[in-house]
């Protein structure tokens, strides 16, 4: 009976350290997850800040030459 019960501890230790790395993995998938989620969301806003500043560029009048009055 005595074997059985180290048997039975064996087991259950070694489920808790299989659950235990399961529980890492899942937590390092996660934050790998949301680190390409946020570098996906900078470089949309960053593409979207880079088209409004060229609109916004693209609407200035041309430069004109403008007279000293100096001279």
């Amino acid at each position: 009976m005595r074997n059985a019960e180290r048997l039975t501890t064996l087991k259950s230790e070694l489920l808790d350290i299989f659950m235990s790395m399961e529980v890492v993995e899942h937590e390092q998938r996660s934050r790998s997850a949301a680190q390409r989620n946020l570098r996906a969301r900078r470089g949309i806003e960053l593409h979207r800040e880079f088209k409004r500043l060229s609109r916004d560029i693209a609407q200035l009048p041309e430069d004109e030459p403008v007279e000293d009055e100096m001279h």
